[in-house]
């Protein structure tokens, strides 16, 4: 995960229903930007790194992020992936629609933390939560899988390709592949800690999966309303998003 969390979601990332309101935007105050700073990038993407951020306080509002509402919303429930989780409010999000949802996290803290809000939000049967960083070995089954989502998770970009094909071959036949990432526009340079390097456009998402003709496949970089920092002191401002939606062809 990266610079902007596995699950980094910008303040208004949730219409009041989901993974991480992701209404905690971390990128926002100068606090969060001193600590990524003090922190050698390469355990940005390390388990120690995300204990410790959800050890200090609750990360995200619970609300779903907008871009998994807007796809979600339209299609029947199914089998749902959700890698990258958080505090669960995607995952949650998902079960309490009828889907039957596989949520991984690189932090145990985090996916404690959504196992007690599942039980809260009377959906823990319809979740279940697996410990795991997204690289090395990791593979979700082939296939398996109707809607595979995946919100501000951000890798470098080196590994950004094999992670997303991992994520497309678990989309199963008619199933729906759904990729939401911070675009530089909003969030590379300047005043961050991150290089612009790390944020892929959804074009360039697309061209790395190269999914041919099984794969309908959308990539936009839509822009939406946030507050930054969230709270009080924050300002009204517009992010960019990179989106990436892909619907397998059944069979």
């Amino acid at each position: 995960m990266a610079p902007a969390h596995p699950h980094d979601h910008a303040p208004d990332d949730h219409h009041g229903d989901h993974g991480h309101d992701h209404e905690h935007h971390d990128h926002g105050s100068a606090e969060q930007m001193a600590a990524w700073r003090d922190t050698d990038p390469s355990l940005w993407f390390t388990e120690a790194f995300w204990d410790d951020r959800y050890r200090e306080r609750p990360i995200w509002s619970g609300n779903a992020n907008q871009r998994l509402v807007e796809t979600a919303t339209e299609l029947a429930p199914g089998r749902a992936l959700d890698v990258g989780c958080g505090e669960g409010g995607d995952a949650i999000w998902l079960a309490a629609r009828g889907w039957q949802v596989t949520a991984t996290d690189v932090s145990p803290v985090a996916l404690e933390r959504a196992r007690e809000a599942a039980r809260a939000a009377g959906v823990a049967d319809a979740i279940t939560f697996e410990h795991s960083d997204g690289r090395s070995d990791w593979a979700p089954p082939a296939g398996a899988h109707d809607l595979v989502t995946v919100s501000f998770v951000q890798f470098p970009r080196a590994e950004l390709t094999g992670f997303h094909r991992k994520l497309a071959a678990a989309v199963a036949p008619g199933g729906t592949l759904l990729i939401t990432a911070h675009h530089a526009d909003s969030h590379g340079g300047g005043e961050t800690p991150f290089s612009a390097e790390l944020f892929a456009t959804a074009a360039e998402m697309a061209a790395g999966l190269d999914l041919g003709p099984d794969w309908q496949v959308s990539a936009t970089d839509p822009t939406r309303e946030a507050v930054v920092p969230p709270g009080p002191g924050g300002r009204p401002t517009t992010v960019r998003d990179a989106v990436l939606r892909a619907v397998r062809a059944p069979v």
